[in-house]
């Protein structure tokens, strides 16, 4: 059995049935991967706007129940959503909501076989990345529109 020159070494090193070692396979983790290539940049973009909509529905749910809470509750939530922080938090929700989607529909394309090309995988990357900025530009034009 070779000396171990880290005590992590200690984890890696796993014994047959036989009685024999054997080292076990390292699994990669962050350091290995480009953080900036189109794959890992959206698969982690996927994850945390997955998360952003968690807060999200908490955030529907504070309204709900300050809705049915009465007018005294229902005004300060939507005092809260008209500040600066609140109209931040929904433009970011907003986003989220739209990049989830077509991140959602980027991976059903993927589920079907198409798409795994490189150039192909880049193109529908940007894509996602503009459509979410132009979607989410035109859904809160839309909106200012429908309060005025």
């Amino acid at each position: 059995m070779p000396i171990m020159q880290d005590s992590r070494d200690a984890d890696m090193l796993g014994r047959r049935t036989d009685g024999s070692t054997v080292r076990r396979p390292l699994s990669p983790h962050l350091q290995v991967y480009d953080m900036l290539q189109m794959s890992s940049a959206m698969s982690i973009a996927g994850r945390i706007t997955g998360v952003a909509w968690s807060v999200g529905v908490l955030l529907l749910v504070w309204w709900l129940v300050a809705a049915a809470a009465g007018p005294r509750a229902f005004a300060q939530v939507q005092w809260f959503l008209g500040s600066w922080l609140g109209l931040l938090i929904l433009v970011g929700m907003t986003g989220a909501a739209w990049f989830h989607t077509l991140n959602g529909i980027r991976h059903l394309a993927w589920d079907a076989g198409h798409g795994y090309e490189i150039p192909t995988m880049y193109r529908s990357g940007w894509t996602v990345l503009i459509a979410t900025a132009v979607l989410t530009v035109l859904t809160w034009l839309v909106a200012i529109i429908a309060w005025a």
